[in-house]
C-alpha cells in the first residue's frame, strides 16, 4: 500500500490553480523528495498531502483511507507535519515544544502517561537533543532549533513526516546534519519521510524516489539515477547542466552551465 496517493487531484489559490488533475503515489517506508522550480506548486502539494489546504477537486488518500474523512486528532496520529518556518512562543524550552508532539494523544480524559513520557524520550535521543531538554528553543543554534522541532513531530509518534524545505537558511553542516537525522529515522524505523528541497544534489543523495513538479503535474518522477537527466534539468529548471556522479556516494551530481572560474585538473586535485 502507498503511504500517500492523490487521484486527479486540483488545488488552487483563489483563481489560480496550482496543481491540475494530478496523479501522484507516495512510497510507504522510503525518502521521496518532491523538486521544482519556484512556484511550481511543490509545497502547495505537500500542504495539501497535511490538510493545510482544501482540495478543489480530486482525492487524498492516506494508506488507503480518504484523509478528508479522518478526525483532526486521527491524522495527526498517522502523520506528522512540519512546515517552513514555524512560530515559537517565546521562551518555550526544547523539553516544553517537543512534548507538544504528544498533544494528539490527550483529551479531558487522556492525561499525560508513561507512553507519552516513553516517545518524547526517544524523540530527545533520536535528535541528540537530551542535553539541551531545559534550554530555550529561541537560545538554539539553526541546526539545533531545527532537530527541535524535528523531535516535537518524532514524539507524535507517525509513519509518516512531511517536512516543508527543512534546511531553508541553514549552512551546510547543518543541512547535512538533518538530512543524516532523518535518514537515519528512515533506515533505522522505517518512517515515510517525504520533503521538499531545494538543494537537487541533496535529494539526490538522500532521497529513494523523486518527484519533479512542473507545469501543475508531475514531470517525472522515481529514482534520482534514473529521472536525473540533462532534458530533466532543461525542461523543470530550464537550465542547461552537466549530470556527473557524486565520487562518495555514486548519486547523481547536476554542475551547472554558467560563468565562473577555470581551472587546470591538476589544480583542481592539487591537494
Amino acid at each position: 500500500m502507498d503511504a500517500i496517493s492523490a487521484e486527479a487531484l486540483t488545488l488552487s489559490y483563489g483563481n489560480t490553480t496550482v496543481i491540475d488533475q494530478l496523479d501522484l503515489r507516495i512510497p510507504q517506508g522510503r525518502i521521496s523528495v518532491l523538486i521544482g522550480s519556484n512556484g511550481s506548486g511543490k509545497s502547495t502539494l505537500l500542504r495539501s498531502f497535511a490538510r493545510l489546504l482544501k482540495p478543489e477537486r480530486g482525492t487524498i488518500l492516506l494508506n488507503g483511507h480518504n484523509i478528508a474523512r479522518l478526525s483532526s486528532k486521527e491524522a495527526a496520529r498517522r502523520m506528522a507535519v512540519l512546515p517552513q518556518g514555524p512560530a515559537l512562543p517565546e521562551g518555550l524550552t526544547v523539553l516544553q515544544l517537543v512534548r507538544l508532539g504528544r498533544n494528539p494523544y490527550q483529551g479531558f480524559l487522556q492525561q499525560w502517561t508513561e507512553e507519552d513520557e516513553r516517545q518524547v524520550g526517544f524523540a530527545l535521543q533520536a535528535a541528540s537533543l537530551e542535553g539541551l531538554a531545559e534550554r530555550p528553543v529561541d537560545s538554539l543554534s539553526g541546526g539545533q532549533r531545527q532537530r527541535a522541532w524535528i523531535a516535537m513531530i518524532l514524539a507524535q509518534n507517525t509513519d509518516i513526516l512531511l517536512l516543508d524545505e527543512p534546511t531553508t537558511y541553514l549552512d551546510m553542516a547543518h543541512q547535512v546534519e538533518i538530512l543524516n537525522l532523518l535518514f537515519e529515522l528512515n533506515e533505522r524505523h522505517g518512517r515515510t519521510i517525504v520533503m521538499v528541497l531545494h538543494d537537487l544534489n541533496l535529494s539526490c543523495r538522500y532521497a529513494h524516489h523523486i518527484i519533479a513538479v512542473q507545469d501543475k503535474g508531475i514531470h517525472s518522477q522515481g529514482a534520482p539515477e534514473k529521472i536525473v537527466t540533462k532534458r530533466m534539468i532543461r525542461e523543470v529548471f530550464g537550465m542547461e547542466c552537466e549530470i556527473g556522479t557524486d565520487p562518495l556516494f555514486g548519486t547523481p551530481v547536476c554542475i551547472p552551465h554558467g560563468r565562473g572560474r577555470h581551472i587546470s585538473p591538476k589544480q583542481a586535485y592539487a591537494k
